[in-house]
């Protein structure tokens, strides 16, 4: 693992990813990265505006990219199941569960959820149950979730998913990137248990400059903060595609191991890809059950 880059990615030729949020940042990168090394890559994303300048910015970088646009709404659970069923690709070898929203002010998905708990963590599980018998049918295909070092900001609150006792942005962040690794959790016991084959694991992109900053700024207008934030981004982030290397890591190096949590080397926020400390609260199992069992009730998606 030492020093492992791009070039280091196994060749994909044959192999079939779709990347949530692929638009932009590190998404973009990722996308880009498996289509430059042959994969035929899935943009899945809100934007249809976005999502084919992504399409194009590809196909201009990497001559020959297959690379395609499809819709996807992860805070409309009515998108989530028409991609399932009019975009995805029959075979799956890849399922990069990258887009999320980051310390925004308060509102609600389409279907009523907290909308950093609803995109980021009930919209990746209902698409991945979703989506699940095709990866499943492929030999070595692997889900990857991308979490955050901020997820130590808090553990889930099972009584209050939602946040509607109290709303605190960063905290309600915290709880959906703790979500997003008791979700890998549960979900590499529940493959353990019926001789699945397929790998699921989680990376983090430690502090990446990305659009992800400055949306919570810009949708309230403060400019002050703003101004910061793409300062801190130009000075002590790394770029996307540095950001980008967990999450390719965790997709294509050979010897993965489930449930494992791949970020930055040097504390974390930037570096070549390592094994990642994580709070311990992400590996309890009673918590992942819960956490599953309110996700299935309230998404309407089960694994079978």
């Amino acid at each position: 693992m030492p020093g492992w880059n791009v070039s280091d990615i196994p060749d994909q030729s044959g192999r079939t990813a779709v990347v949530t949020g692929a638009n932009s940042g590190i998404g973009l990168v990722t996308a880009r990265e498996l289509a430059r090394r042959g994969a035929r890559v899935v943009l899945a994303c809100r934007s249809e505006q976005r999502g084919r300048a992504a399409e194009e910015r590809i196909a201009a970088e990497v001559p020959g990219a297959q690379a395609e646009f499809a819709p996807l709404d992860l805070g409309d659970l009515a998108s989530v199941r028409k991609f399932a069923e009019a975009y995805a690709p029959e075979r799956i070898d890849l399922l990069i569960n990258n887009a999320g929203i980051m310390a925004l002010p308060y509102a609600r998905t389409a279907d009523g959820f907290e909308s950093q708990f609803g995109v980021n963590h009930l919209g990746h599980f209902a698409l991945t149950g979703l989506l699940l018998p095709r990866i499943e049918s492929v030999d070595g295909a692997r889900v990857v979730t991308v979490s955050s070092g901020l997820h130590a900001l808090a553990n889930i609150d099972i009584r209050d998913l939602n946040s509607e006792r109290h709303y605190r942005r960063w905290v309600a962040y915290g709880r959906s990137k703790t979500a997003n690794l008791l979700f890998v959790h549960e979900l590499v016991r529940r493959l353990a248990a019926r001789g699945s084959g397929v790998v699921a694991a989680a990376a983090h992109p430690g502090y990446a400059s990305t659009n992800l900053q400055a949306a919570g700024p810009q949708l309230e207008g403060r400019r002050g903060v703003e101004r910061v934030v793409a300062l801190a981004n130009r000075i002590v982030a790394q770029s996307a595609e540095a950001g980008a290397l967990p999450t390719l890591y965790a997709a294509t190096a050979p010897g993965v191991r489930p449930d494992s949590f791949t970020g930055p080397r040097i504390q974390g926020w930037r570096g070549a890809p390592t094994k990642s400390w994580r709070a311990p609260w992400t590996l309890n199992d009673t918590a992942g059950e819960r956490l599953w069992a309110a996700s299935e009730q309230l998404t309407g998606v089960e694994f079978g």
